[in-house]
């Protein structure tokens, strides 16, 4: 072998590299960037009763933020339990019972589509399927809505998840008399949980920041959410935009960029205590 092509091979993988850094170097550039900015504009309104009081109208003293923090976790934890059963009985009969079958590719197509849509189109459609119908805005509304949009990626999710799961495990419970369906719980699921629960933390990650949707079918409210069911429902991504953008008013621009940074910190809470929970034993 004559040193020029293993030169030639050394400056490409040298570069390869390179590039790699500065690709991470961008990402976490970027991420600090956003971080520093929301941190240093946001903390100074950080308060207990910011974090407890309810918002009021604009110019009012004594505005808080705490009624569209507790819409946004009521949302929020009722899309995950309306969308996660189904969606993980959609992915394990995609990756365990149907694969091939007519059914499933047409489930796959279905949810491309879905994941593929923007979000406000399916607030449009939960708007002229409960808003109109019911005829009023209301915290299940934007629910319903942000349920759709978590669907399609926990199912997809889901399905690559246990796709990667080597088929050795599948035959040994079978051979050791297990049936189908208890093999997928208890032996092939239980290797992917990791997956499964990044596929949940990625849905929710996004609908937490969903603001499209929520504007069709929550709409905003000044009180506390008690007619969750039949009243419109305050939420944090709904008050950060009308706070930062419609405010005249500098004290609520800080407000908007506070209640960013409250809802970054959720996020990175989850975030740590998912892999916590979920750590994969080495031993």
């Amino acid at each position: 072998m004559t040193p020029r092509p293993v030169f030639f091979r050394k400056l490409s993988n040298h570069l390869l590299n390179l590039l790699a850094l500065g690709s991470i170097c961008v990402a976490l550039g970027g991420m600090g960037g956003i971080l520093c900015t929301v941190i240093q504009n946001g903390a100074p309104v950080l308060s207990w009763e910011f974090l407890t009081a309810p918002s009021k109208p604009y110019g009012e003293p004594g505005a808080g933020v705490g009624n569209a923090l507790l819409g946004t976790l009521l949302m929020t934890l009722g899309a995950t339990l309306l969308a996660v059963p189904p969606a993980l009985a959609g992915g394990i009969y995609l990756a365990e019972f149907g694969k091939n079958s007519r059914l499933a590719d047409l489930l796959r197509f279905c949810a491309n589509v879905l994941m593929g849509l923007p979000s406000i189109l399916v607030g449009l459609f939960v708007y002229a399927m409960l808003v109109v119908t019911t005829g009023h805005f209301s915290g299940m509304a934007g629910t319903v809505a942000l349920a759709i949009i978590m669907f399609p990626v926990i199912m997809r999710t889901t399905e690559d998840m246990l796709l990667m799961v080597p088929d050795t495990l599948r035959e040994s419970a079978l051979a050791l008399g297990m049936s189908r369906m208890r093999a997928t719980l208890c032996i092939v699921a239980r290797s992917a949980r990791n997956g499964l629960a990044t596929g949940i933390l990625l849905s929710l990650a996004r609908v937490s920041g969903e603001t499209a949707p929520l504007l069709f079918t929550a709409l905003f409210a000044d009180t506390w959410p008690g007619g969750f069911f039949t009243e419109p429902t305050a939420s944090a991504p709904v008050l950060i935009t009308e706070y930062t953008t419609n405010s005249p008013f500098e004290s609520m621009h800080a407000m908007g960029r506070g209640t960013a940074l409250i809802m970054a910190v959720f996020i990175l809470i989850i975030n740590i205590a998912t892999r916590c929970i979920f750590h994969e034993n080495k031993h």
